[in-house]
C-alpha cells in the first residue's frame, strides 16, 4: 500500500513539475493568473452576492445555493488545512516557479478550486447546458492554482470534490 502512495505521490509531483515548468510563457502566465482571481474570495464573494441580488426565481435559488455552499465549504477546507499540514509545492521544489508573496498556509485542499465548485455546480444542477462554459471554467481555476506552484493536483483534485458536493447539498436542501 505504502508503495502506491509513494508512486502517486512521485506521479503527482511530475505532473505538478511539468505545468508550472510553463509560467515564463506569457500568455499562458497571463491567463492563469487572471483566471485563478476568479476562486479568489474577493471576486467570488462579490459575484455570488450580485447574482442573489440581481436574479429571480430559481436563478435566485440557485445564487442562494452557491452563496451558502461557498460559507459552508470554507469550514472543512480549514479543519482539512489543520489536521493534514501539507507543505505547498513550492517550497519543496527549488526550481517551482511563483509569483511575489504566495500563500504561506497549507495547500491541501485547494480553498479557490473548492470555492469556485461550490458556486458553480449549483447553476450547473439548475441549468445542465451551464456545464459546457462552468465546469471548464471550474477546472481552470484549479489548473491555475497548480500553475502557480500552490498546489498538487491532489489539493485541486480534493477542492473540486469537496466544493461540489456542498454545492450539490445546498442546492437540494435550499430548492
Amino acid at each position: 500500500m505504502m508503495r502506491i502512495i509513494q508512486s502517486f505521490y512521485h506521479f503527482e509531483c511530475r505532473v505538478f513539475q511539468e505545468i508550472n515548468s510553463h509560467f515564463d510563457k506569457k500568455f499562458i502566465n497571463l491567463f492563469f493568473r487572471t483566471i485563478t482571481q476568479i476562486g479568489g474570495a474577493l471576486f467570488i464573494s462579490i459575484t455570488t452576492l450580485l447574482l442573489m441580488i440581481l436574479s429571480t426565481s430559481q436563478t435566485r435559488l440557485a445564487a442562494i445555493s452557491s452563496a451558502a455552499a461557498l460559507a459552508l465549504s470554507h469550514i472543512p477546507v480549514q479543519v482539512v488545512k489543520k489536521l493534514f499540514p501539507r507543505k505547498r509545492p513550492y517550497l519543496l521544489f527549488e526550481t517551482t516557479k511563483i509569483l511575489p508573496n504566495p500563500l504561506k498556509d497549507h495547500s491541501f485542499p485547494s480553498g479557490h478550486t473548492t470555492a469556485v465548485f461550490s458556486v458553480i455546480v449549483p447553476f450547473v444542477i439548475l441549468n445542465p447546458i451551464l456545464a459546457t462554459v462552468l465546469i471548464p471554467l471550474g477546472l481552470c481555476v484549479g489548473i491555475s492554482r497548480i500553475y502557480l506552484g500552490l498546489h498538487y493536483p491532489s489539493d485541486v483534485i480534493a477542492g473540486g470534490i469537496l466544493g461540489s458536493c456542498f454545492g450539490s447539498l445546498c442546492y437540494y436542501f435550499v430548492s
